[in-house]
């Protein structure tokens, strides 16, 4: 991965609301360990990443949005190839920050994505 790599992140439905996509998407859970689950955007398209996430594994996306590399290294989020889960998987690693520190970040993450737009769209917003 290169600073201007892509990190394609899916977006659940129930994360665009009101026809724009929340900061949600761009913030780790719980389950999720303080690892945000990204496809490395130089190893696989938007679309493929798409179709790989709702018919692979199943999971519900209406599109593909994406960070740089380079964006995530302005919020001192570190970003990094993790193919063990699959040969295009990538994480966004917000470990030790607090609660408050991960939705900023979430927050200027999914403002640098709508700023974007839609890499693979599939509703409008």
């Amino acid at each position: 991965m290169t600073e201007n790599t892509l990190l394609l992140r899916q977006i659940h439905p129930s994360f665009v609301q009101n026809g724009r996509v929340t900061s949600q998407p761009f913030r780790p859970t719980p389950k999720d360990e303080s690892l945000l689950s990204v496809y490395d955007g130089d190893l696989i398209s938007p679309e493929k990443s798409w179709f790989h996430f709702t018919t692979k594994l199943m999971q519900q996306s209406v599109g593909t949005m994406a960070v740089s590399v380079a964006e995530c290294a302005a919020e001192n989020l570190h970003a990094r190839s993790d193919p063990e889960t699959f040969a295009e998987h990538a994480v966004i690693d917000f470990t030790g920050l607090t609660d408050k520190d991960c939705r900023t970040k979430s927050k200027k993450l999914q403002a640098k994505a709508t700023e974007r737009g839609w890499c693979y769209p599939i509703v409008a917003g």
